[in-house]
């Protein structure tokens, strides 16, 4: 195996996070123990480009991350993507932190991605130059492992070569595996909690109290 690089990797955690919840928190949390990570880099998207326009507002969404991470060590933001003019594109946003001054060519860099959008990532923006920037981590349900084969062909093509069940190999180069992880699963999404707090419920055990302190407060995610 190839000598490992002076830095640990470094996970990069991107989303709409509207709003954060238990289910990106503990993704996070389990990905630095399993995958040997430093820690996780957050980077709330601005404009996401493949998705519906957010409800709350970047800035919204960047403080409630920033409430959601904070007292953890392990995590740090990265608000970088919040005023862009343009949309949000993982490449173009690795692109970034591969720049000297940021994380530089040489730092392994861990994408930290959930099954169902790696699943997709063939549609994503420039995604073939994803893997010259960045390792990929896939979280997927336990006893649920991520299949190669059953992958869309055009990506299933590209990850040859590339996958890998032994996470200690992603300190062993700057970017170019795959890695799966299991994590523990959680049945919370940002589409349920909306919709409790449109209807007037409690999101309360599904985000973190200050998040909800902060919803209320700017009343988010409400009708009126």
């Amino acid at each position: 195996m190839p000598p490992e690089t002076a830095q640990k990797p470094l996970g990069i955690f991107g989303g709409t996070f509207d709003p954060v919840h238990f289910g990106h928190l503990r993704l996070a949390e389990e990905a630095i123990d399993l995958l040997g990570l430093q820690g996780v880099r957050w980077i709330p998207a601005g404009r996401p480009a493949l998705r519906d326009a957010p409800r709350a507002s970047p800035r919204q969404r960047l403080d409630m991350a920033r409430l959601a991470i904070a007292g953890n060590p392990r995590f740090t933001i990265d608000p970088a993507e919040v005023d862009a003019p343009e949309p949000s594109y993982t490449v173009p946003t690795l692109e970034r932190l591969r720049r000297p001054g940021e994380c530089g060519a040489d730092r392994p860099l861990v994408l930290l991605v959930g099954n169902d959008a790696f699943a997709g990532m063939a549609g994503w923006h420039r995604w073939e130059r994803l893997f010259g920037l960045a390792h990929v981590a896939v979280a997927h349900r336990p006893g649920y492992p991520v299949d190669p084969e059953s992958l869309p062909a055009e990506l299933a093509a590209a990850l040859r070569g590339r996958w890998r069940r032994d996470p200690a190999l992603l300190a062993a180069s700057p970017a170019g595996y795959v890695v799966p992880f299991a994590m523990t699963p959680l049945d919370i999404s940002a589409t349920r909690i909306r919709a409790l707090l449109s209807n007037g419920a409690s999101p309360r055990y599904l985000t973190p109290e200050s998040v909800i302190a902060h919803i209320h407060q700017h009343r988010l995610y409400t009708e009126n």
